[in-house]
């Protein structure tokens, strides 16, 4: 164990799109950072999403306007900030006779995303002709009444959480990986935090500690000692499958026939991918996998709207993911997806806990909390903005 302690402003648990996204807005605040992640950056749910960087079209529907309006206005930031890493990419939504949206549904949602999204090209959406539709990837036509499309953004969220890593660690955040976190223990004006790495227990002090780790986020509370209050919340696991077949020309949004809920399918390097589903979990989030029916779900959902699919199409791989939601009953789609910032106030220094959150959101996200825990530390010389550091 080592002799030294290093005091630190930030000491982040997790390493996922949230995590590091407050390693890098701390560190481009000017505060020292220390990111403790257990296995790999993008290890769970970071790595398992529907890899878009989008509004969220379909949260118009529970009326979530300002979570749209942040995710857009982020989308473009982030088409510049990261060009290699975020595209635009047309998206298709095809409407039929027993489609539940009906059609004017769809066309005012549209509108709306345009108008949140400020009328500009990118947010703009047409129909497209029936002279076309022979070419929309062997979409079936009978019953097809409408086919709009309009653009939004995908990624490769793994990747982008390491070049967000990598930008934190150019304003001088650390990372230590992998390393355990062990506990933590309040003293007068920091936390005492514990971490093993390949089996040697280190120690460093931490005035502000962020506890990033999602699904995990209540069990890493159990080490603090001071056992600050949890939120309770639900684990949503949402599975994706990779099909054997070559990808798709565009981004298909389509509502799945079984229940309503939208399902996209997509292209993913070089074959196509169908995602996701809403199972309720409960567990260790270290061991959530695809369910059988949850795979058999995603596949009908494809033979539904293609004719080159059928329910027996080779399943190459399968993923599941988890969301932190809000406990609550009913469905997951209409739960709202804010980031909440939670800390008991009657423990000081704050042990800061982070629920939920949106790919598309990180950045905005971690500089709302940067700015909203300010108070709590020293003053530091700013070294950069998020707002206009690149990401490659």
């Amino acid at each position: 164990m080592s002799s030294s302690i290093k005091t630190y402003d930030y000491v982040i648990i997790g390493g996922g799109i949230h995590g590091v996204g407050v390693a890098q807005a701390a560190a481009a605040a000017g505060y020292s950072v220390l990111v403790l992640e257990q296995k790999a950056l993008a290890h769970g749910t970071s790595s398992k999403s529907s890899k878009l960087i989008h509004g969220g079209l379909r949260y118009l529907e529970t009326a979530q306007l300002r979570l749209v309006f942040e995710c857009l206005r982020e989308r473009r930031k982030l088409l510049k900030l990261a060009p290699n890493l975020v595209r635009l990419e047309p998206f298709v939504i095809p409407v039929y006779k027993n489609t539940r949206r009906r059609p004017w549904e769809i066309f005012a949602g549209l509108s709306l995303y345009a108008i949140l999204g400020f009328l500009r090209p990118s947010a703009l959406f047409k129909r497209i002709p029936k002279s076309e539709w022979g070419s929309l990837d062997g979409l079936k036509t009978e019953d097809l009444r409408l086919v709009f499309t309009y653009n939004d953004g995908s990624t490769d969220d793994a990747a982008l959480t390491r070049a967000v890593m990598e930008s934190a660690k150019s304003f001088g955040a650390e990372l230590a990986m992998p390393a355990e976190f062990l506990k933590a223990t309040p003293a007068e004006d920091h936390n005492v935090v514990e971490y093993s790495i390949a089996g040697t227990t280190h120690k460093c002090k931490a005035r502000l500690l962020v506890n990033a780790s999602g699904p995990w986020a209540n069990t890493v509370l159990d080490k603090v000692e001071s056992k600050p209050e949890k939120l309770a919340f639900d684990l949503i696991a949402g599975t994706h499958i990779v099909i054997d077949h070559p990808a798709p020309k565009a981004m298909y949004y389509v509502e799945a026939p079984q229940d309503g809920r939208a399902v996209f399918v997509m292209p993913w390097k070089g074959q196509t991918m169908i995602g996701t589903t809403e199972t309720k979990y409960q567990g260790d989030p270290s061991l959530v996998k695809p369910l059988q029916e949850e795979i058999e779900y995603l596949q009908d959902v494809a033979a539904n709207y293609f004719s080159k699919y059928s329910i027996n199409t080779k399943v190459v791989e399968s993923f599941a993911g988890l969301r932190v939601l809000p406990h609550a009953k009913g469905k997951a789609f209409s739960r709202p997806r804010e980031t909440t910032f939670h800390f008991d106030k009657n423990i000081a220094p704050r042990v800061v806990t982070i629920y939920g959150g949106k790919l598309t959101a990180y950045r905005v996200t971690s500089e709302k909390f940067v700015a909203k825990f300010a108070r709590l530390l020293p003053k530091r010389a700013r070294k950069g903005y998020t707002s206009n550091a690149s990401l490659s």
